[in-house]
């Protein structure tokens, strides 16, 4: 069966997911995305002992990923299949076996890009420990209910694959957004994913009773919005970063960080960063607004010449 969306499982049960497939197709990285998607994940564990451990006192009883392969100790394919059958029948756990497949030819220019060694090549050509590979696993790969093949895959293909596939509903909205100000005069924040320069907005420095306030005054947020380029950049950018964050989010990015600066990071950048963090919790979002030079000095040094 090639790979299909599943349906959720019950409530009561608990997931198990068996992992398994050809060494070079992509078990490590299928891995890595289930633990960054809240299941516990195991390698290489024996087979032998996977009864016992779904049979331990579990308060956590979260979705459980189990990876085995060719390397695993006491890896028979029937004994294995006959386990997977066992444990299906129990009615306290939904269990789903994923089988990693890809063509021998991109397996072969895998391992010989990386220089690793084919755990079943044993001094023989890599093909031929593939072929050996690909025997020894066929059963399992007939019985998998899911099949995922990564021959045309790139890595982050098959971790978007994994996603949709394996994600909780709710995953979507782990995305961890940050907004955040800052003076250009200070430096450019190291880490923001997106910088929007607001220097080409009027400056209220330069403005009689703005100097010593910020973008959370009243008063400095009218003037900005008198400006005549600030709604239709705002909307752009809010636009802009509401076509992009989802896309983040369905890539797996779990961190996002959208910066805006001005000269000094005290009044456009500060402004224009708690105004775009309340657009966007009414898209749904749940922004952290970080300022990074609110608290500093107002320096006309700092500011440069009056426009």
């Amino acid at each position: 069966m090639t790979a299909a969306e599943a349906p959720p499982p019950p409530a009561d049960k608990r997931q198990l997911l068996l992992v398994t497939g050809l060494a070079g197709a992509g078990k490590s990285t299928a891995l890595d995305v289930l633990e960054d998607l809240g299941w516990e994940t195991i390698d290489n564990f024996p087979v032998r002992m996977l009864k016992r451990l779904v049979t331990m006192p579990d308060d956590a009883r979260g979705p459980l990923a189990i990876g085995f392969d060719s390397r695993t100790r006491g890896f028979v394919p029937a004994d294995i299949i006959a386990l997977v059958k066992d444990l299906g029948a129990r009615p306290d756990l939904a269990l789903t076996s994923l089988f990693l497949d890809c063509a021998g030819g991109e397996l072969e220019r895998r391992f010989n890009e990386t220089r690793r060694r084919h755990p079943m090549a044993d001094g023989r050509p890599v093909q031929e420990g593939i072929h050996a590979e690909r025997e020894l696993l066929e059963p399992l790969r007939r019985w998998a209910e899911v099949l995922i093949d990564t021959t045309a895959m790139t890595s982050n293909d098959l971790q978007t694959r994994i996603r949709e596939l394996f994600a909780p509903a709710e995953a979507e909205a782990a995305l961890t957004l940050t907004i955040s100000s800052f003076g250009f005069a200070r430096g450019m924040p190291p880490l923001a994913d997106l910088v929007f320069d607001m220097r080409f907005l009027d400056n209220p420095h330069w403005v009689p009773g703005l100097k010593e306030q910020t973008g959370q005054d009243a008063a400095v947020g009218a003037h900005i919005e008198k400006d005549p380029a600030f709604a239709e950049a705002f909307a752009r950018i809010r636009d802009l970063l509401l076509l992009l964050l989802p896309r983040y989010a369905a890539q797996g990015k779990p961190y996002v960080h959208v910066a805006f600066g001005c000269t000094g990071g005290r009044h456009r950048s500060v402004y224009t960063a708690e105004s775009m963090a309340e657009a966007l919790r009414g898209a749904g979002f749940s922004p952290t607004v970080r300022h990074r030079n609110l608290g500093s000095r107002a320096a006309d040094a700092i500011e440069g010449d009056r426009r």
